[in-house]
């Protein structure tokens, strides 16, 4: 009986310490995956069944918040790394922060040549922070997410890929950009290399910095950064601080080294989808997921032998674009394979290169296993984020487009049928200029179930249903011109409110008209 006492006494305890802790700002994990497909998880994304990519690949931390909280089946990114982390760290639409491709070097451009034509202007620099306002040419001056979190009391922690920044600017540092701690943060897009044994590619302009302490071990890199993570959540929960925790892992984009703990068990494994055996580069590329999960996997497993902790922790999971698309280092039917049912991938403009895993969890909010299909785009996360830490009142010197999903979460259905998803990106990936696949400088639009892409260089307008043709494989263009013009119209009105740079016809000098415009 004496026992007895003692146990109810504990759990109504940890029960009111639980009910405590849900009174205070709550922690808040951002994990971001790169270059990681929406099919590429044992998650199904679409329709709720699971394709044959779901089982080629193994992540059960994934399945396990999926079971948790609320899964978004229609969530997107832009194409390419920078102009997406730059949305999420702004709230801004490409279109606004013109980010449009990745940064690396200082005033060096990224993209591909045209004989066609002329690329505008861009901000090649990145994004900085307010401080630099009017200081560094193409970039935009920003008021960034973790430095209204860190003035609102938070301890902010960046541990991963940041690549918002050119090399030498201060916004290549997430330190200058309101995080407290900058955990191998820097202006490189990916790691020189995943291996400890190769100091994660020291000596190389890719290397990762910040992780010293590592070199020399048998250690994947992906593994390093978690333990990094937790050990400065902990911290976080010594000083009695509220964390953000932006978990932004240079997984799974290449080179795909061999994670030693996962490959063996992909090697030569048959798959459905391809009716062969994984070859060495996606055999690489699956244990490159899973090692993902098992991050994921042991932040949770921190979170849950920590209950007070848990109790008031909210997790995000997103990813910043579509999958590799293309067969030079993705096995399959390139633009097909790679992220079926979707086409094409990484830098196009179908679903293949935008949509996302995405994912919530928020202890004694979400219902356990719901699935919602309200349209979010990242820099819808800038006010969302901001909404969950209880920060209303706030200013920014950008102004900002995303729109805050808080309702969707808490209800777990689509709050706003009419939202619209719009991409610019008026570049040239350096990839491929695929214009067939949706490579190439273009624009588009997405309202309901209709999808426009517009292509700067043909003036070419492409539409289709995407709830009824996923793969977009059937332009329906010519058989809805009403739907075309409505769709053209409000994607140019967008670009124009924002004062999207367009490119010019090489041999004419003139810029390029708004899809409306060649109606």
């Amino acid at each position: 009986m004496q026992k007895l006492i003692i146990t109810t006494l504990s759990c109504g305890l940890l029960a009111t310490s639980v009910a405590a802790a849900r009174q205070k700002q709550p922690n808040i994990i951002m994990f971001l995956v790169d270059d990681m497909g929406w099919q590429d998880t044992s998650v199904p994304f679409h329709n709720n069944e699971q394709t044959t990519l779901n089982r080629r690949f193994h992540t059960p931390n994934m399945e396990r918040m999926a079971e948790m909280g609320v899964k978004f089946t229609q969530a997107y990114a832009c194409a390419i790394s920078s102009p997406t982390r730059c949305s999420l760290m702004s709230g801004m639409n490409a279109s606004r922060h013109r980010v449009t491709n990745w940064t690396l070097e200082l005033n060096q451009k990224t993209d591909s040549k045209s004989d066609v034509i002329e690329l505008p202007e861009w901000n090649f620099n990145g994004i900085q922070p307010v401080a630099e306002d009017g200081k560094i040419n193409n970039s935009t001056a920003i008021t960034p997410l973790p430095q209204i979190l860190k003035d609102n009391g938070y301890r902010t922690i960046h541990c991963g890929k940041a690549h918002f920044g050119a090399r030498t600017t201060p916004g290549a540092d997430p330190s200058t950009m309101g995080f407290d701690v900058n955990i191998a943060g820097g202006p490189n897009g990916a790691p020189g290399s995943y291996l400890g044994t190769k100091n994660f590619g020291e000596g190389t302009r890719f290397a990762v910095q910040g992780l010293e302490k590592y070199y020399g071990q048998d250690i994947f890199l992906t593994e390093a950064l978690t333990i990094e993570a937790i050990r400065e959540m902990k911290e976080s929960v010594k000083m009695n601080k509220p964390f953000y925790l932006y978990m932004s892992h240079y997984a799974v984009h290449s080179p795909y080294n061999e994670d030693k703990r996962f490959t063996e068990k992909y090697r030569g494994k048959y798959d459905e989808q391809l009716k062969a055996g994984l070859n060495e580069n996606e055999a690489r590329y699956a244990a490159l997921v899973e090692g993902m999960d098992k991050s994921l996997g042991d932040i949770m497993d921190y979170l849950e032998q920590n209950p007070e902790v848990a109790a008031n922790t909210i997790l995000l999971f997103m990813s910043d674009n579509g999958g590799q698309g293309l067969d030079n280092v993705r096995q399959g039917v390139a633009n097909r394979d790679q992220n079926y049912p979707a086409r094409a991938g990484k830098g196009s403009a179908f679903m293949g290169g935008v949509r996302e895993p995405m994912m919530v969890y928020w202890p004694g909010v979400t219902k356990p296993g719901t699935e919602c299909d309200q349209k979010i785009i990242i820099e819808d996360f800038f006010p969302t984020i901001l909404e969950m830490a209880g920060i209303r009142k706030y200013n920014t010197v950008q102004k900002v487009d995303g729109k805050s999903f808080v309702a969707s979460i808490k209800k777990g259905k689509t709050i706003d049928d009419n939202k619209i998803i719009v991409w610019h990106f008026p570049n040239l990936w350096g990839e491929t200029q695929n214009k067939d696949e949706g490579y190439g400088a273009y624009s588009a639009i997405l309202k309901g179930d209709y999808h426009l892409i517009y292509t700067w260089e043909t003036g070419v307008l492409r539409l289709f249903n995407i709830k009824e043709d996923i793969g977009e494989q059937n332009d329906i263009a010519n058989v809805m011109p009403e739907k075309v013009r409505e769709l053209a119209s409000q994607l140019s009105d967008y670009l124009r409110e924002r004062e999207a740079q367009r490119p010019s016809v090489k041999s004419t000098g003139k810029v390029i008209p708004f899809p409306d415009e060649i109606l």
